[in-house]
């Protein structure tokens, strides 16, 4: 019989002064979700740069193990096309969230265009926070499902509440989607007891983030939800995807990226 695998939340560990925080931001979480943290390391170069990487991964990991004994912590280190990592591990590690450093989003495009897990996003000046107050847009597009399904792990397991800004579209068609998608969010946090709000914004779906990042800044909110591009284009790599300016505008807020072209891995209870 296959040994079941204990489901991970990833700290991408960038070999430098940020590493500690996004360390912390790792821990809290996977006490939240009690889940197993994995520090992770994708090498670009051979095999002296993979030893380093262990060795590095091995020293933080045997300190949180001294400090935090409670907490499973393990270290992974992955050599390979970076945008085929996601996947790998997804598939044959388990893992269900990934930190990342949000200075070096540039850095993290192709993982997460390929991602079926979400990208949490962590400022490297962030406070230690909660995790307990989140705003999320909803927009027309059905995937807005994936968002509000994390969004409610953090209600059940963190006793998070949520608000939600919903588009403001023109067409019959955007705003049968948008409707649709408020109801479905509403049940499911209706089922769970979450405690949440949810109001009526001014902007069309293709702006909807940016008022709802605009409600985060003048609340107490602690994580902002979105979903990633539903298509990149040649434009985009231009000027900007719309959550890396998101991410740009968002500073010290956390910001989780739920990538809408791939199915998402699920949290198991």
């Amino acid at each position: 019989m296959t040994e079941k695998k204990e489901q991970k939340i990833l700290v991408i560990i960038e070999q430098g002064d940020n590493d500690q925080s996004l360390i912390k931001h790792g821990i809290k979480l996977a006490f939240i979700f009690k889940k197993e943290l994995c520090l992770f390391f994708h090498a670009s170069s051979g095999k002296k740069q993979q030893s380093e990487a262990r060795e590095l991964l091995n020293n933080y990991a045997r300190r949180i193990k001294s400090e935090i004994p409670v907490l499973p912590v393990s270290s992974l280190v992955l050599f390979g096309d970076k945008s085929s990592v996601p996947d790998v591990l997804a598939e044959d590690h388990e893992a269900i969230l990934l930190v990342a450093n949000a200075e070096n989003f540039r850095k993290y495009t192709s993982m997460l265009a390929e991602s079926p897990i979400p990208f949490l996003f962590v400022h490297s000046q962030s406070e230690m926070i909660d995790y307990n107050h989140l705003i999320q847009p909803i927009d027309m597009r059905k995937e807005n499902s994936d968002g509000s399904l994390w969004c409610s792990y953090f209600g059940r397991f963190n006793q998070a509440e949520i608000v939600a800004v919903a588009a403001k579209d023109t067409t019959k068609e955007a705003q049968s989607g948008v409707a649709k998608n408020v109801l479905l969010t509403k049940k499911l946090y209706q089922k769970f007891s979450i405690e949440h709000k949810i109001y009526k914004g001014t902007r069309s779906s293709f702006r909807n983030s940016y008022e709802a990042l605009e409600l985060a800044h003048v609340s107490d909110c602690n994580l902002f939800v979105m979903l990633g591009s539903s298509s990149v284009t040649p434009l985009d790599f231009l000027v900007g995807l719309p959550e890396r300016k998101i991410i740009k505008r968002a500073g010290k807020l956390p910001v989780m990226v739920i990538n809408p072209r791939r199915d998402n891995y699920i949290l198991c209870d």
